[in-house]
């Protein structure tokens, strides 16, 4: 079995390094704040001027506590966004925000890298998975290829996809729905929601690509 994953640096240092940098971010801050307050076209004078009144060293330890709740805030979110993939020869797991998904190999025809997304495709041509993540394209290739799957180049149904409008005639109501509803959580930037809603859009046999902030859609065939 091959995993491709973030290296051990990443997924443990991250929970240092942003807290760490959060503090430092904010604790610079409130060391400008003075200056900032002399400054009348920057925006938000009240907070940097109410900074300014908060006596020491209550305003350091203040600014280094908030930068750091930042930082682990950021941290939770990056964590939830990472991916692992497990490749052997009997199946492939993708492991991702607390879920897991698992394929038969023959259920998985082929893989590939659309961007940033890692895309199976079944023999029929339906998108069994199409998850987001950071992990490198060619150890994704090299990890399939290497349990003898086959990896394509490109999405052989790119001339496929159609622009998703409101109201598309040929979908149904309640994927219409799906599809007004990820563009609503895509306005407020709720990414798992979206990829959520994506993977409830699939199991209707839509299957989803975004792109320039637009969605694209093509049907089972």
């Amino acid at each position: 079995m091959t995993t491709v994953q973030e290296t051990a640096a990443v997924r443990y240092g991250m929970w240092v390094l942003c807290p760490v940098l959060g503090a430092a971010a904010v604790w610079g801050l409130k060391l400008a704040a003075g200056w900032i307050t002399t400054l009348k076209w920057f925006p938000f004078q009240g907070v940097f001027e109410l900074i300014t009144d908060i006596p020491e060293p209550w305003a350091t330890i203040a600014a280094l506590g908030a930068g750091a709740l930042i930082g682990f805030v950021f941290t939770l979110i990056w964590a939830a966004e990472m991916m692992s993939v497990e490749v052997s020869h009997d199946q492939v797991t993708l492991r991702k925000d607390d879920k897991s998904f698992t394929f038969g190999r023959n259920e998985v025809e082929s893989a590939f890298a659309d961007g940033k997304q890692l895309v199976l495709l079944s023999p029929s041509g339906a998108e069994l998975a199409r998850e987001t993540s950071d992990l490198s394209a060619g150890k994704l290739e090299a990890a399939f290829t290497g349990q003898g799957y086959r990896w394509r180049d490109a999405d052989p149904f790119a001339n496929d996809y159609r622009m998703w409008v409101e109201h598309t005639p040929e979908l149904p109501p309640d994927v219409n729905a799906l599809f007004a509803a990820r563009k609503k959580a895509f306005s407020h930037h709720e990414q798992e929601e979206a990829a959520e809603l994506a993977r409830e859009i699939r199991k209707r046999g839509v299957f989803v690509r975004d792109e320039k902030k637009r969605q694209y859609y093509r049907c089972e065939r």
